[in-house]
This record gives structure tokens, sequence and C-alpha cells, in this order.
């Protein structure tokens, strides 16, 4: 009498490195859906077909999990943003800041829905604010430049790098559900915004009406 035959499993046998990167795949997409708190590691772990102390293992709970997610969001965004600084002129560098800001949004929509949620309480990740700080520590050196050009106060830059960061970042957020115009036209009415409003600026501004001491 011929034995049986073991039944197959219809698990896949994954390397320890191929499993981190299934669960950093599957975990990006819930919290991109769902939000930091409302994805559980049970959900995660369910998704991969692999039992919750294997998540525990390769990252030590759901916050370090989040944490990866997080950071290879942030240095695409980082990387592209640098990466795409290449003109000589500054108002060729604002538009491809604000470009490379949305090039991001549209290709790694889920990425960016993670980063403008809000972080977990008491995570290392930081906000999607202090992100914006940094995008806006690589990009303050093309007004610094500008404003000696122009004879205004470089020591001012920094405050207005993080004006622009804010702007586009803003916009991109409306842009990533709304998706028309096209990316193209958003930012040339971006930088149509900040670069004529920032071609008259004042040497010191003030304001029109001024409170009284």
């Amino acid at each position: 009498m011929t034995e049986p035959k073991p039944r197959r499993s219809g698990r896949i046998r994954m390397t320890s490195a191929e499993r981190r990167e299934q669960l950093i795949t599957i975990a990006r997409g819930l919290f991109a859906q769902k939000g930091y708190e409302a994805t559980s590691v049970e959900e995660i772990a369910h998704r991969a077909e692999v039992s919750k102390p294997v998540v525990y293992e390769h990252f030590g709970g759901k916050e370090g999990l989040y944490a990866v997610v997080v950071d290879r969001e942030v240095r695409a965004l980082l990387d592209g943003v640098t990466g795409a600084l290449t003109a000589g002129r500054a108002h060729e560098l604002v538009e491809q800041a604000a470009l490379a800001l949305l090039d991001y949004i549209e290709n790694n929509s889920d990425g960016f829905r993670i980063l403008v949620r809000d972080s977990p309480v008491g995570s290392a990740t930081g906000s999607f604010i202090s992100i914006l700080s940094d995008v806006a520590t690589r990009v303050e050196h093309i007004l610094a430049e500008e404003f000696k050009r122009r004879g205004l106060e470089p020591k001012n830059a920094p405050m207005y790098a993080q004006m622009l960061v804010g702007m586009v970042a803003l916009t991109g957020q409306w842009w990533l559900d709304a998706r028309k115009p096209k990316k193209q036209d958003v930012a040339a009415h971006l930088v149509n915004l900040a670069w004529n409003g920032l071609s008259g600026l004042e040497v010191k501004p003030v304001l029109a009406t001024r409170p009284h001491k």
C-alpha cells in the first residue's frame, strides 16, 4: 500500500530578511490606511500569515515597526528633495524643490499619508512638522543666497524656508486626494506665489495696523 504524500503548506518559506521586508510592506499599507493607533500587531501578523512573536522578534513591537516605516519615508523624501536641487538659478531651485515634494506625494502616496498623521505619543520618530523642518533646512541656502543678492537679511532665510516648505506641504496634502490640476501646474502656481512674493519683499516689513502697547 502506497503511503499518502505529506500535504504541502501553501505558505512560502522566507529568509529572515525577506520576512522583515514583508512585514514592513504590510505595516506600511495598514498605517497609511488606518493610522498607527488603529493598526494592531495581530492584524499585521495575520496579513503576513505569521504569529505575533515573529513581529516582536524583528521589531520589538508595533512602535519599532512604525519607526522603521517612517524612517524610510523620511529618507526617501529628503533624498528626493536634495537630489532634485541641481540648478544654479534660485528660481529654478525653488521649482525643483516644489516638484520634488509633489513627485514624492505622487509616487509614495501611502508614505505621505503616514507622514502627515500624528506620530504615536512618546515616539522618537518625530512629527510631520519636524520632518518639514528637516526639508526646510535642506533648502534654506537657496533663500539665503537670494537674500544676499537682493540686499535682504540672510539670517531670516531659515524662517522663510519654513514658510515656503509649509506652503508646499499643505498644498501637497490637498493635492494628494484632489490630483487636479496636473502636478506640473500645481508646482508652477506654487512657485508663482512664492517667487513673485519673494521678488517684492521689503527689507524691514512692518504691520500696517500695529497693536497698541
